[in-house]
C-alpha cells in the first residue's frame, strides 16, 4: 500500500533487510542507501500506509480470500524463478492448485471461431489429464481456454487478473468467474479495488508466463499481448508452444511465427505432454513398465519385416541419423525412409532435428 514501490523496489528492499518489519523500521538515510527514489522512500519512513494496509487487511478478510507472500508454502514455487515475482498475491478459491503442474494458455481477444475451438479443446483435453489450465481470464482465447478446462471432469484451472480479484473483468464473464474460483483459483498481485488499467496486463503476463511449465499461444497478431507472455516465458526458461492457423488471417502470426523460431507445433494435449520433463510425465501418467513391454510387443508383431529391422536399430535414449541406418540395415535409402514415414505416422518413431530418428516408447 505504500505510494512507489512496485514489485522490484519491494522485492530488493526485502532482500536487502529481510522483513517487511525491518523495512518500516529502516531510517531514511538506510532507505536511500538502497538507492531507492526519494519518495517511496519517505513514504515508507512516515508509515502513513499503516492504516491503509489495516483497512485492506479488513476487506480481505471479508471477502473472504487469502493473501499469500514468498515465504509461505502455498506460493507457487516456480514463480519465485522469474526475476521479479510479486511480493504477494491475493486468492480467492483453492490455494492449494497454485503449485499443481501448470501450462498457461493465451491468445488474441477476437479470436476466430477456430481459435476458439481449439482453446477449448487444448484446455478441456490438458486438465483432464491432470494438468492445471493458467490465462488470463480476458475476453476470447482466455475465456475459451478457462471455459475446456472447467468441463473437464476433475479439470482445475487458474485465473490471473489484471485487476484487483473482487473486480469483475469482463462483466460478461461473471458465470465463468464463479466457475473457476469454484475449480481452481483466481489470483491478482493487485490491492483491492484496482480496475482495468491497460498498464496492468503487462505485469500480469509475466505471472501467466512465470508461475506455469509451459506457455501455448493459440491466437495473436504481430503485436499482441500474448507474443510478448511467450517472449517472457522463453526468457524464464518456460517450454513454448504454438497452435497453428491459416497464414492469412492476422491472428495466425503470433502461433506460426514462435512455431518458426522453433516452438513447439500444437495440434492436440500430446504435443504439449511429450515436451515435459520425464519425471513429471512419469508423474502425470504412472504406467507400470510391463505394460511398456506388452504394448510394445504388440505394435511391433503388427509391423512388416522391414519396419522391424529398422524398428530393432532404433533406441529411446540416443538418436540415430538415417544414413546410419541405411548402412546397418543394407536397405535402400527408399525402403528406410518409407518405413520411417509409416512407424512415425504410427507413433512408434519419431524425428528429431537433422534426420535423426528415435524410438517412442508406447
Amino acid at each position: 500500500m505504500t505510494p512507489g514501490l512496485g514489485s522490484r523496489l519491494i522485492g530488493k528492499l526485502l532482500r536487502q533487510f529481510g522483513s517487511p518489519e525491518r523495512v518500516f523500521r529502516a531510517s531514511l538515510t538506510e532507505l536511500e542507501a538502497c538507492q531507492l527514489p526519494a519518495a517511496p522512500a519517505q513514504a515508507i519512513a512516515s508509515r502513513n500506509a499503516y492504516k491503509e494496509a489495516e483497512a485492506e487487511l479488513d476487506r480481505v478478510r471479508k471477502l473472504g480470500c487469502s493473501l499469500v507472500n514468498w515465504s509461505d508454502p502455498e506460493y507457487p514455487q516456480r514463480l519465485l524463478e522469474i526475476y521479479d515475482p510479486p511480493p504477494l498475491l491475493y486468492v480467492r478459491g483453492d490455494v492449494t492448485v497454485l503449485n499443481r503442474y501448470s501450462i498457461s494458455m493465451v491468445g488474441t481477444r477476437r479470436p476466430t471461431p477456430y481459435g476458439n475451438q481449439m482453446a477449448e479443446r487444448l484446455g478441456r483435453d490438458l486438465a483432464e489429464r491432470g494438468l492445471t489450465v493458467v490465462s488470463g481470464m480476458a475476453r476470447g482465447i482466455d475465456s475459451s481456454s478457462h471455459q475446456g478446462a472447467v468441463k473437464a471432469s476433475q479439470g482445475a484451472t487458474v485465473g490471473v487478473l489484471g485487476t484487483g480479484v473482487d473486480v469483475m473483468y469482463p462483466k460478461e464473464n461473471k458465470k465463468l468467474f464463479a466457475e473457476v474460483e469454484k475449480r481452481g483459483a483466481l489470483i491478482s498481485e493487485f490491492p483491492l479495488g484496482s480496475h482495468p488499467a491497460p498498464e496492468n496486463f503487462p505485469v500480469r503476463n509475466r505471472v501467466v508466463a512465470g508461475m506455469s511449465l509451459g506457455v501455448v499461444v493459440v491466437q495473436g497478431a504481430q503485436y499482441s499481448g500474448s507474443l510478448i507472455t511467450a517472449r517472457l516465458g522463453m526468457e524464464f526458461g518456460r517450454e513454448v508452444y504454438g497452435v497453428p492457423g491459416n497464414v492469412t488471417v492476422d491472428v495466425s502470426f503470433a502461433p506460426n511465427q514462435l512455431i518458426k523460431q522453433g516452438a513447439k507445433l500444437v495440434t492436440s494435449w500430446e504435443d504439449v505432454v511429450e515436451e515435459l520433463p520425464t519425471e513429471i510425465r512419469a508423474e502425470l501418467f504412472p504406467v507400470d513398465a510391463t505394460t511398456v513391454e506388452e504394448r510394445t510387443s504388440l505394435f511391433v508383431k503388427a509391423l512388416s519385416p522391414v519396419e522391424k529391422k529398422i524398428f530393432a536399430l532404433l533406441a529411446e535414449d540416443e538418436s540415430i541419423h538415417v544414413d546410419e541406418l541405411v548402412e546397418k540395415s543394407e536397405l535402400s535409402s527408399s525402403e528406410v525412409l518409407a518405413a520411417l514415414c509409416e512407424m512415425e505416422m504410427k507413433g512408434m518413431v519419431r524425428q528429431m532435428p537433422g534426420k535423426q530418428f528415435i524410438k517412442v516408447l508406447q
